[in-house]
């Protein structure tokens, strides 16, 4: 298993992480992700270990507490061999002080989680959006507090546009403060949005990427094709899916599972095995969480590591997947000398 760096500290992860959501099932939406208890999960953490997969990644709404304690059960007696990745800010719990970044919630939801993943400390704490309502301060001195206080050791951003990720880097730079070393973003083959802002912002800063949805809720994971009924047997179907329909292309979408097909033959590999080879090629990209109802979904996904996709099929599949940016990035893209754009074919 390849190990990358973590943005700028010095935590290395590696490229593919587990993501629990699966974990649980409480709740109509975290049911369709899936339901996965105690032994199974112990089960699936042992496959990834045997991989050199030791990240795993949770958040305290994912079945509203019940992933993080079926993860903490399943790693009892071997925490100290794994990374784990948590994250707060979403509502969990009724009132106005159960949701957001304030030191209230923040103090509240960590001291919740490690009791909840039955540890004493969390190696990557998230924000898992951003609040509006709170003084970026606030939170980024809580934060600070909580990694000297030994409680989280690193920090992360997630869902994050380029002007709460700046001002939250800004800040603690000002403050002496403890910064985000990792962006925690959706980005796929089906959605390149991640591209336009936040990836050069990551380059300059040396945030590093943490990949959400790889697959696109499944879409690039062989199952979807073109001229044919959409399956019924997916989290997209039974109301799970965190993409939502609207921000797909159709006709790109379909020429991108196109030439993953070309692709996903001229290597031997499959079409959810490609998708995935190629966001590792992508910068930034330190880590990509793969989750996984079952074994055998699991070992497909990690079937995605030890070759490389040629720079030829990589821009094949960019082309295939290419849709015009939004303002202003059209625009700086008419002068790439003053804008360059990252350099995604170096070996």
């Amino acid at each position: 298993m390849e190990f990358r760096q973590l943005g700028a500290s010095g935590l290395f992860v590696p490229v593919l992480s587990f993501g629990t959501a699966t974990f649980g099932g409480e709740g109509e939406f975290f049911k369709a992700w899936g339901s996965t208890q105690v032994e199974e999960a112990t089960r699936l953490i042992d496959v990834c270990m045997d991989a050199g997969v030791n990240f795993f990644d949770t958040a305290d709404i994912y079945s509203q507490g019940a992933s993080e304690e079926i993860l903490g059960k399943a790693i009892a007696g071997r925490r100290d061999k794994m990374i784990i990745s948590t994250k707060g800010t979403f509502p969990f719990g009724e009132g106005p002080n159960n949701q957001g970044s304030s030191r209230f919630h923040l103090i509240k939801q960590v001291e919740g989680s490690l009791k909840r993943l039955g540890t004493d400390y969390i190696d990557l704490y998230h924000m898992h959006g951003f609040d509006g309502n709170t003084p970026v301060e606030e939170t980024l001195h809580t934060l600070d507090t909580l990694v000297k206080a030994g409680k989280i050791r690193y920090i992360a951003a997630s869902n994050y546009s380029g002007w709460h990720l700046m001002k939250s880097l800004a800040i603690s730079e000002k403050y002496g403060w403890t910064k985000y070393v990792g962006h925690q973003v959706y980005y796929s083959l089906a959605n390149r949005d991640y591209e336009w802002e936040l990836m050069p912002l990551g380059i300059d800063q040396k945030v590093g990427s943490l990949i959400w949805s790889p697959l696109a809720a499944g879409r690039l994971g062989g199952k979807f094709r073109r001229n044919q009924p959409l399956p019924q047997d997916t989290r997209i179907a039974q109301g799970g899916s965190p993409v939502p329909e609207a921000v797909l292309n159709e006709e790109v979408f379909y020429n991108t599972l196109d030439a993953l097909d070309e692709v996903a033959q001229e290597v031997d590999k499959s079409v959810a095995q490609v998708a995935l080879n190629w966001l590792l090629q992508r910068p930034t990209v330190s880590s990509i969480i793969i989750g996984a109802r079952n074994e055998e979904q699991l070992k497909q996904n990690l079937g995605a590591v030890g070759w490389h996709l040629t720079v030829e099929q990589v821009k094949k599949l960019d082309k295939a997947s290419e849709v015009p940016p939004v303002y202003p990035y059209w625009h700086q893209r008419q002068n790439t000398k003053l804008n360059p754009l990252p350099n995604f074919y170096q070996k």
